[in-house]
């Protein structure tokens, strides 16, 4: 399961799917039981994924998963082992369906189950502030600290050693060892998902959680959303500068550097040791490699090779864009 924390109401049997999605195609396994949802690489033969997008074709073609929700063009991809499911929408489809595996997803309301810190049982065993609330299923490590006005909401785990600011909401997350979360961060809440219509804009499940690894350090005003079908993950030593949006499915690798006001849109992944300059802005669905530079103010609307330098809009080789700005 994406996430540990939201129940999963499978399993469903696949010819429930189809009318969900009000597929009327004919079946020859009616009776198969889907038990999850998943995305193409983590998909095992008892769930169903999505293919939206030839730029996920290499991926498409080991995928374990027994069925597909797809397009008429993309199906080719597929390996034998993985049953199209043809419709017009992937999307659209795919939210239908995660809504019925998991419809506690789609809402994200306050949590009414907090309670103060001082009737909980980490009163003693956390330094803390004042005005401090705790949800159901929390765990929180040794030698941690909690500052004021903080809301730390059901499911979240937080290891040893960890700072939580003043004024910071958490609720959907893993946090391992020696993290900072500095004052003012939103870490957890659900992505910006929905599909655009005329009379009634559909929200998409939000089913991920954040993860944030070891020695990682979130700057003040930061907000990071959990993932829609996989998780948003904060790799070991990464820095966050302050004002950072990170979006739902994002991976950030280990020993990056990212300074103020950089913004990164839903299921973007930046490798290892790369350094990012502030209010720069990396578009979704790409891939940023091993140590890479990306000026302040950059645009990145491409994948970037490994050992790269990059700036500008659309970035591009820092020595092009010194010589064409001189």
């Amino acid at each position: 399961m994406t996430n540990p924390f939201f129940k999963n109401h499978g399993p469903f049997k696949i010819k429930k799917i189809f009318d969900i999605i009000n597929n009327n195609s004919q079946l020859k396994k009616e009776n198969y039981k889907i038990y999850d949802i998943k995305d193409l690489t983590l998909s095992t033969s008892k769930d169903i994924t999505f293919f939206h997008s030839k730029k996920y074709s290499n991926v498409a073609s080991i995928t374990k998963a027994s069925f597909c929700i797809t397009t008429d063009s993309l199906k080719h991809f597929l390996p034998p082992t993985c049953s199209p499911i043809i419709v017009e929408n992937v999307l659209l489809s795919l939210s239908l369906i995660t809504k019925a595996f998991y419809p506690d997803s789609i809402n994200d309301d306050f949590d009414n189950t907090v309670k103060e810190i001082a009737k909980t049982n980490f009163n003693k065993k956390t330094r803390h502030g004042n005005n401090i609330l705790i949800g159901k299923n929390v765990k929180i490590g040794k030698n941690c600290s909690i500052g004021h006005n903080t809301i730390i909401e059901k499911n979240v785990i937080i290891g040893n050693n960890c700072s939580i600011g003043s004024n910071v909401i958490i609720r959907n997350t893993i946090i391992k060892d020696n993290v900072f979360i500095l004052d003012g961060c939103v870490i957890g809440k659900k992505g910006f998902g929905f599909f655009p219509n005329n009379k009634l804009n559909i929200r998409y499940p939000q089913i991920g959680i954040v993860l944030i690894e070891d020695n990682s350090e979130i700057g003040c005003g930061s907000t990071i959303d959990r993932g829609s079908i996989s998780n948003t993950v904060i790799g070991k030593n990464t820095f966050l500068d302050n004002q950072i949006h990170i979006a739902h499915n994002v991976k950030i690798g280990n020993n990056c550097i990212i300074a103020g006001q950089v913004g990164f849109a839903g299921s973007s992944i930046i490798s290892d040791n790369v350094m990012i300059g502030g209010q720069a802005g990396i578009s979704g669905h790409i891939k940023v490699g091993n140590k890479v530079q990306i000026g302040g103010g950059s645009g990145v609307i491409k994948d970037i090779e490994d050992n790269s330098k990059v700036m500008g809009y659309p970035a591009k080789d820092l020595r092009q864009f010194i010589k064409q700005n001189k």
